[in-house]
């Protein structure tokens, strides 16, 4: 099965904008997210953003395809990420970013999952950082294990046992809080 962003990213390295603004639309939304969970800053973010692709730019004839595009795209953005906390001397995340007010037909049902995805976000922050980039790629992002290990430069296996742990962590916090919820 070949990689449907493959013949893009040969465009971009023959200089071509229209590629790069195809690519872009493409990926911007997932690349944005990813890059936004890790950071909680939205401004932070679309700078990163931004970086990624002049790095998709400047590097396209450099990507040897031995991973997706996606995926090569995804490590691009997730040592930015770092390189940023590093140079900032931020390693941990910064605390949730503030929910907006839904105003659906179904507040109730709208107020519950709110409530589900504050306890969900809460146990993700609570994981470490590798941790919490082997699950978000995994399964907001629907990468694969080897496509995750490429994005982290770390063996598959390595990428098994963090989201193993971090499943058993999260399965933790999350019967904790509605444990305690409950008995409160």
């Amino acid at each position: 099965m070949t990689d449907p962003l493959a013949p893009l990213l040969s465009a971009i390295a023959a200089h071509d904008k229209a590629a790069l603004a195809a690519l872009y639309r493409q990926l911007e939304r997932p690349v944005y997210r990813f890059i936004l969970s890790r950071l909680n800053d939205p401004h932070e973010a679309a700078d990163i953003l931004h970086d990624v692709f002049m790095e998709v730019w400047r590097s396209a004839g450099r990507f040897e395809g031995k991973s997706k595009v996606q995926t090569w795209i995804f490590g691009i953005a997730w040592r930015k990420v770092i390189d940023l906390r590093r140079k900032t001397g931020r390693m941990d995340m910064p605390g949730e970013t503030p929910e907006m007010a839904d105003e659906s037909a179904d507040t109730e049902a709208a107020l519950l999952a709110g409530q589900e995805a504050a306890h969900l976000r809460h146990c993700l922050d609570e994981l470490g950082d590798e941790h919490r980039m082997a699950i978000t790629l995994a399964f907001y992002e629907d990468m694969t294990y080897a496509e995750v290990a490429e994005v982290a430069r770390v063996p598959e296996g390595t990428i098994k046992t963090r989201i193993f742990h971090a499943k058993k962590l999260l399965l933790r916090c999350l019967s904790g809080r509605v444990t305690r919820e409950v008995a409160g």
